[in-house]
């Protein structure tokens, strides 16, 4: 009884793709704009997912391979003397550190470090491959958190991109479904008034 449930609520649901009397054009045109729509979502969401998580996670890691830690001596004191608004609230702050570039030359510069440090205390600064202040790279598992959060993203946009032009595509074909049929009632309506003698 069931199975046979079943195979009625199949025939039911794929109406538009079986021959009928009763299938118009537009049915027919709407059940492949429907199919298109859902195959975007599926596979295209699940491919721009992967794409985008795949990029992010690469990008992450060569930042992790162009960042590297330089020892450095604090100059300010990161303690309840930090100017607000300049990191207040957070665990690290900008602060001036004093470090040796490897030319041997000694440099100056503002850089994140742990709040709660006074001056004169040894800190971990990180600099980019220019040797340029920067900040500290991803850790690999919030770099994964966020390329998966972006590739999650990047399927949620293409779907609702996929339905919005989907949705659109069929507000259109009820627009001339609605036009089709003024036009027949216009035509045969009044003749729906007559009698025969």
């Amino acid at each position: 009884m069931r199975g046979s449930q079943g195979a009625q609520g199949a025939r039911q649901w794929c109406w538009r793709w079986r021959r009928n009397p009763l299938r118009r054009r537009d049915d027919l045109v709407e059940a492949w704009i429907v199919l298109i729509v859902w195959t975007v979502i599926v596979l295209g969401g699940a491919l721009a997912g992967l794409m985008t998580a795949r990029a992010a996670g690469e990008s992450f890691d060569r930042l992790r391979n162009d960042r590297h830690p330089v020892p450095a001596v604090l100059v300010d004191s990161t303690g309840s003397n930090v100017a607000s608004g300049e990191g207040s609230g957070y665990e690290q702050v900008r602060a001036g550190v004093r470090w040796t570039a490897p030319d041997g030359t000694p440099r100056t510069g503002r850089a994140l470090v742990d709040a709660g440090h006074k001056a004169g205390s040894n800190v971990v600064i990180w600099m980019n491959g220019k040797g340029q202040l920067t900040g500290a790279p991803p850790t690999t598992s919030a770099a994964a958190t966020e390329a998966g959060l972006l590739g999650a993203g990047a399927a949620v946009a293409l779907g609702g991109v996929a339905l919005a032009a989907g949705g659109f595509a069929r507000w259109r074909l009820d627009q001339r479904r609605y036009d089709r049929w003024a036009r027949e009632w216009e035509r045969l309506g009044p003749q729906w008034g007559h009698k025969t003698p």
